[in-house]
């Protein structure tokens, strides 16, 4: 089958894909709406993968720049030839297919087209539906992007859902543990985020929370992955409040209370969860968070936002807490509960594994990706 999977650009979700299409044995053309120059650590694409070069690619796509896509679009799909095409999100790629005539077209919710895209305009909610009325299916990775699309006018039954799932066995707890690390365990507390410095994810609520706790818990520490936008901002808060926030390396305090890693390669993630205590994420919208799922098959209790996506795993008591969205007084609160109750966190790291076991097996869960491409080209 020769199948041309068409992205915004290139992220971790697409990596996992391709790198899982590549081994099929079908032939997957690749073409990427967005070039964001952004090199992922030891995330390269497997050479089965044909990357379709387009003179359109650019950093930030523009409606203006439309027609000229279209119009190259059109020529790659007939020198191409393609038996399948996927697409998403649903009003950037998957809706320059549509307007292109491709079929058999599937069109991939990436969750943020749906949960806030779609709710932009008139014109956004326009494309939305437009783009589900000229799909054969849609694939999405939650109940609450399914429940969207239907919204959207998208039949029920022509909508496959499932989470995209993670490597479970990269992304695990950590088999034995020395005196030691138990003895650092006990002596300190450790936040950790890993979500991007942007405000979508609510990194400032994650701050100002902290910042809250630190006062009265003298071994808390934060772990901060990533950067973004808004990284002078935080990092004035902290200075701010006389934290002094500090990037590892040899000469860096021991008991630093805020730590910058910076980005941290896919190898290298999972030691990143293991040696943490909870678990945090502030953001306004999310699917299915990935991130989320990696730390609960790391076996670390979790504690985000009380938003659609995360009341489908987080079951509060049991596998980790859900704090009011946006309120970084609740978030303190609930980081007090858990610090208090560090008793509970191991069972509780040890049913949020449990929980991804389950439902979150990508080995698994692609399977029924590939499903979707047979029902979809038997039909067509």
């Amino acid at each position: 089958m020769r199948i041309l999977y068409f992205s915004r650009d290139f992220t971790p979700h697409d990596h996992r894909i391709l790198s899982s299409l590549a081994k099929t044995g079908h032939r997957i053309y690749y073409l990427r709406l967005e070039n964001s120059d952004f090199v992922f650590e030891d995330r390269g694409l497997p050479r089965e993968i044909e990357i379709v070069q387009w003179s359109n690619s650019r950093r930030s796509a523009r409606w203006v720049d439309g027609p000229g896509m279209l119009v190259e679009l059109k020529s790659i799909a007939k020198k191409i030839r393609p038996d399948l095409v996927q697409a998403g999100p649903l009003q950037r790629s998957a809706f320059l297919a549509a307007l292109a005539g491709l079929r058999p077209l599937i069109c991939m919710s990436w969750g943020y087209d749906l949960l806030q895209d779609a709710g932009r305009n008139a014109i956004w909610r326009q494309a939305t539906r437009f783009v589900l009325s000229r799909s054969d299916l849609m694939i999405g990775d939650c109940e609450t992007i399914r429940r969207l699309a239907i919204s959207y006018g998208m039949p029920d039954q022509r909508i496959v859902t499932f989470p995209w799932g993670i490597d479970l066995e990269h992304f695990s707890p950590r088999m034995n543990s020395t005196a030691t690390d138990q003895q650092v365990r006990e002596e300190t507390f450790t936040l950790l985020s890993t979500r991007s410095w942007e405000p979508i994810y609510g990194v400032d609520t994650i701050v100002q929370a902290f910042i809250q706790v630190s006062q009265t818990l003298p071994g808390i520490r934060l772990v901060m992955l990533g950067n973004g936008s808004l990284a002078e901002e935080l990092k004035q808060r902290f200075l701010n409040a006389g934290i002094f926030p500090s990037q590892p390396s040899p000469d860096s305090p021991k008991d630093a209370r805020v730590v910058f890693p910076g980005q941290v390669g896919f190898s290298n993630l999972p030691e990143s969860y293991r040696s943490s205590d909870l678990y945090l994420s502030a953001s306004h919208s999310d699917g299915t968070s990935i991130s989320l799922l990696e730390a609960m098959a790391c076996g670390l209790p979790v504690l985000v936002s009380d938003i659609p996506g995360n009341r489908e795993w987080v079951v509060p008591g049991e596998n980790g807490w859900l704090f009011q969205d946006g309120d970084s007084f609740a978030l303190a609160s609930a980081i007090f509960e858990a610090f208090s109750d560090r008793n509970r966190l191991i069972k509780m790291g040890r049913n949020a594994r449990k929980s991804v076991e389950g439902r979150a097996d990508w080995k698994i869960n692609f399977q029924k990706m590939l499903q979707a491409y047979e029902l979809v080209v038997n039909e067509n």
